[in-house]
């Protein structure tokens, strides 16, 4: 599933946005029109088993997905046969979370963005009750008997309701995490909840390899991550130190914010459009041709492969 959104007014290209695990479309509609009104066209996706794309298993809520090369050719699906013929270039990504773990395992082999700014961005797991190679070792012992397809222990297995937001670690916004659950409340096909011993497994043999960077090739674009000061969800740390390590990334924080920035509090999100707006500035701008359709215009599925 994706959407596709343009602004006819102004002609500065197409932002496509890679959203985070167990996220789905509608969550960035704020986001979107953030972007239409700085003259942005936007396209955007669901990955695969969330959101309003195919679910693999029965219970619909499970976070499951077998390897993350299954998400590279989600990726790779959209950018060529969405993105590329119907959208206007030049292209710049902005990923958040999981979304850019996935983008970034892409961007050493392919030259389609003029650069990607990343929320929050997934290199590695973030504070948990259990330590690195407790975690690694439990996933893949699962998966070797058999209990691939059952919850990951400690993590949520219902959708989030408005009782959740003292606790949560998403958002220090009670208006912005409740339009969240709203939307869920009305729609809760489009929901996710905790991720399963499979998905686990994937993430951290993917974790891994992004751990050999640059050794298995550099981002081919320049890359910039926002992070979370308060983030408990992904590391701010491995973010800030996959920074100093590979070439064409960079790293800035954003103090006081939770995980999900673009959901934080104005003044919070402000700081992350600063940061975004000055990494833009200076890249290349091209007209994009005449005749672009309105504002989300498309939402539909993309082609099965």
């Amino acid at each position: 599933r994706y959407a596709l959104g343009t602004t006819p007014r102004r002609k500065r290209g197409t932002v496509c946005i890679f959203p985070g695990r167990a996220e789905f479309i509608e969550r960035y509609f704020e986001t979107i029109s953030d972007l239409t009104k700085r003259g942005f066209c936007v396209a955007i996706i669901d990955w695969r088993g969330q959101g309003g794309s195919e679910r693999r298993l029965k219970n619909p809520l499970k976070g499951y997905v077998s390897s993350f090369s299954k998400y590279d050719l989600d990726l790779e699906t959209f950018m060529r046969q969405i993105v590329l013929p119907d959208c206007p270039p030049p292209y710049f990504a902005l990923a958040h979370s999981t979304g850019g773990h996935i983008l970034l395992r892409s961007l050493s082999k392919h030259t389609w963005f003029e650069c990607a700014a990343m929320s929050s961005p997934f290199i590695d797991i973030g504070q948990r009750f259990w330590p690195r190679p407790v975690i690694t070792l439990a996933a893949r012992l699962a998966v070797a008997t058999g209990l691939g397809r059952v919850w990951v222990p400690g993590e949520g297995r219902r959708l989030l309701t408005p009782a959740d937001y003292p606790a949560n670690r998403l958002t220090s916004d009670l208006g912005r995490f409740t339009r969240t659950t709203r939307i869920l409340a009305e729609h809760p096909h489009l929901g996710s909840a905790g991720p399963t011993f499979r998905w686990l497994r994937a993430a951290v043999s993917s974790i891994n390899r992004l751990s050999r960077m640059p050794g298995t090739g550099s981002p081919r674009c320049p890359v910039l991550f926002i992070t979370a000061g308060l983030d408990r969800v992904v590391s701010t740390q491995a973010s800030r130190a996959f920074a100093q390590r590979v070439p064409n990334v960079a790293c800035v924080t954003v103090e006081g914010a939770r995980h999900e920035i673009l959901n934080e509090k104005n003044e919070l999100r402000e700081q992350f459009w600063a940061a975004f707006d000055s990494f833009i500035a200076d890249r290349r701008e091209t007209p994009r041709p005449a005749g672009a359709p309105a504002p989300l215009d498309r939402v539909a599925g993309l082609p099965q492969r």
